[in-house]
Order: structure tokens, then C-alpha cells, then sequence
């Protein structure tokens, strides 16, 4: 005869969590409690989440009429997400989740920006690298461009606080009169440096913002950083198609996971009259998602108040956090965080990288 525990966990897996198809109530259960007609439920989820009145409506009518009343004690905590090839973790960091894109122009700084502002909105310690060394934009759009970083010991500095956020860039460390002049293997020191010379405190997600292309940075972020998964920008057109394409092979062949795509520039709303254009295309990011078995994660708009806030220091989840663009950034957020739970759950982590005459 099965166990309270093990008859509630299987019920539980009919109400699945919105953020990840792949997971369910049943995932959170830690402990099942009856007395007489009542039943008391503890849950734990992996990532910033609570059950909404739905959710909870659900629970409720899955156990009645066994049980007159349903009680639903819920918590969240981030776990640190088994990385590839077993590197070295980074101290006061738990999971690593690199945003790049093929080429540039896309929109990956601004979509790196909100996620993490996003993750931190729902209430997790979230810190930002700005790894474009050459281009470094996150001082500029989270408003802090003329601070730079205190120490906290000789070999560590404290990362600067911005909305929430603890970051690093190298735009806080050089002025726009002082370009970074610099050939690869001291570009990929400088990453290195940044991360590991941080004292980075209790972070949940470190989002790194990684310059375009597939170079240096992207090659010394796989073989020497434990980073936990990829989201890949892009925009519907097939020019930026086939350039992601070649980001998401990239991180395949480094055993990186692709956590999914986000498709910036979906479409134009017109400021005038609201009208909706795909002046890009349309379902790229869907084709692209499909193709390589990845969440779609979300499409954002072309849209000028996102450029005009993220240019003033405050990017639309913190100048407008109701607005329709703050919520999408927060969906993205949400599935960001529930599929690396999931892959946590599923032991999914990466083998060790091989290197073949192929």
C-alpha cells in the first residue's frame, strides 16, 4: 500500500508549474501530513516562485472530497546546478548563466539586463558580469558608469550595487578615453580576473553578459568557468538566425546546456497608434527553438521606450516594472530559473569536454 507521501506526490503530478512543462507539483513536495479531514502540504520549489490563487485552487480539488481542508505551507530556495567538467566553483556564487548572441546588435545586452533585474524583482540575489571586454555597456545601463569598485581585500574587489544588483564591468574600471587595447589571451585574463577577484555575496544567478560572436571570451567562459546554462538572443530575421546558429553550436560543443531562445525585435509598435508590425519577420525564434530542441522563452518589441530607459540607467523592469515589456522580461526570468531547477532535478549536467581530430 502506498504511503501518504507517495499517494500525494502522485496526484501532484497532474498540476504542472507554468514556467517548465517538464515539471510539476510533485517536484516540490518535501512532506504530507493528514489529521482526521485535514491535509498539510509542504513545498518547496527550486527557483522564485509562488503558487498563485490557480494553482492553489487545483491542489485543493485534487484531494477532495478525501480531505475537507487543504493546507499548502510553500517556500523557494535556489540550489547550485551541477556544471560541466567540474571546474573550480566560483566562492559566493551558485549558478552561472551566460546571455550571447551570434553577432551583434540584437538586443543581448538589454535582454541580460532585464533578466537579471527581473530574477532579482522576484527575489533572488542576482549579480551581473559585463564580459564584453572591448565593448562593456552594463555600467551605462544600469546607471553606474562614474563609480568604481571599492576593495575588500588585496585581491578582491566588491562588486558595485545597482538596483538590486551586485555587478562588475569593465566600464567601471576604464573611462571612454582609455579604449581597451588589448590581444586575446589578455582579454581572457581580464574575464577571468573579473569573476574570480569579485567577492561576489551569496548570488543565486550571476548573469553573464557575453560580448558577440564565438571568440576568446566564449572559449576561456566554457573551459574554465562552471557555467550552468545558455540563453541565446536573437532577432527574426535570418541574417541573426544563422549567426545564433552558430552560438548555440558552439555552446553544444563545449557541453554547455542552451537554455532557450529569446527572439528581441519581434515586433514594431508603432508609438502613435499602437499598430503591431514584424518588420524583422516572424517565427524565427520559433524555427530556431524547434530545430535545436530549446525553450522558447520569450519575444520581445522593437520598441523605443525600452532603448530610451536602458540608455538612461533604468532599464523597463525597474522604470516601469507593470508595463507589458517588464512583465515579459519577468516570464523569461521565471522559465530561466524553473529550467535550471528542472535540470537540477534531472541530474542533467554536462559531461567533460573531449577534444577528437574531427
Amino acid at each position: 500500500m502506498a504511503s501518504l507521501f507517495e499517494s500525494v506526490r502522485e496526484r501532484l503530478q497532474q498540476v504542472s508549474l507554468p514556467h517548465a512543462a517538464g515539471l510539476s507539483l510533485a517536484d516540490a513536495l518535501q512532506k504530507a501530513d493528514s489529521s482526521g479531514t485535514s491535509l498539510s502540504l509542504q513545498l518547496e520549489f527550486g527557483y522564485p516562485f509562488t503558487p498563485d490563487a490557480v494553482v492553489v485552487d487545483q491542489v485543493q480539488s485534487l484531494f477532495r472530497p478525501s480531505f475537507e481542508r487543504v493546507e499548502l505551507q510553500t517556500s523557494w530556495r535556489v540550489g547550485q546546478v551541477a556544471t560541466v567538467n567540474n571546474q573550480s566553483v566560483i566562492p559566493g556564487v551558485k549558478n552561472i548563466i551566460a546571455v550571447a548572441s551570434g553577432k551583434g546588435g540584437v538586443g543581448k545586452s538589454t535582454t541580460a539586463v532585464n533578466l537579471a533585474l527581473a530574477l532579482a524583482r522576484a527575489g533572488a540575489n542576482v549579480g551581473m558580469l559585463d564580459a564584453d571586454i572591448y565593448g562593456p555597456s552594463q555600467a551605462l545601463m544600469l546607471g553606474v558608469a562614474d563609480k568604481r569598485p571599492e576593495m575588500h581585500s588585496p585581491n578582491k574587489m566588491l562588486p558595485i550595487r545597482a538596483h538590486g544588483l551586485q555587478m562588475i564591468s569593465m566600464g567601471n574600471l576604464v573611462t571612454e578615453k582609455t579604449p581597451v587595447v588589448w590581444r586575446g589571451p589578455m582579454v581572457s585574463g581580464a574575464l577571468q580576473q573579473l569573476l574570480n577577484q569579485t567577492h561576489w555575496q551569496d548570488v543565486d544567478y550571476l548573469i553573464v553578459d557575453m560580448p558577440p560572436g564565438t571568440g576568446d571570451i566564449q572559449l576561456t567562459l566554457a573551459q574554465a568557468v562552471p557555467v550552468s546554462g545558455a540563453v541565446i538572443v536573437t532577432t527574426p530575421q535570418d541574417i541573426a538566425l544563422a549567426d545564433a546558429r552558430k552560438g548555440i553550436e558552439m555552446f553544444r560543443k563545449v557541453n554547455i546546456p542552451v537554455l532557450g531562445i529569446v527572439e528581441n525585435m519581434s515586433l514594431h509598435i508603432c508609438s502613435n497608434c499602437g499598430h503591431e508590425e514584424a518588420i524583422f519577420g516572424t517565427a524565427g525564434g520559433d524555427r530556431l527553438a524547434a530545430q535545436y530542441g530549446v525553450e522558447m522563452l520569450g519575444r520581445l518589441p522593437l520598441q523605443m521606450s525600452i532603448c530610451e530607459q536602458t540608455d538612461s540607467g533604468n532599464p523597463p523592469v525597474v522604470a516601469e516594472p507593470d508595463s507589458a515589456v517588464a512583465r515579459n522580461y519577468c516570464e523569461i526570468a521565471a522559465k530561466v530559473g524553473a529550467l535550471l531547477w528542472e535540470k537540477s532535478l534531472r541530474g542533467e549536467a554536462a559531461p567533460t569536454i573531449s577534444i577528437s581530430d574531427d
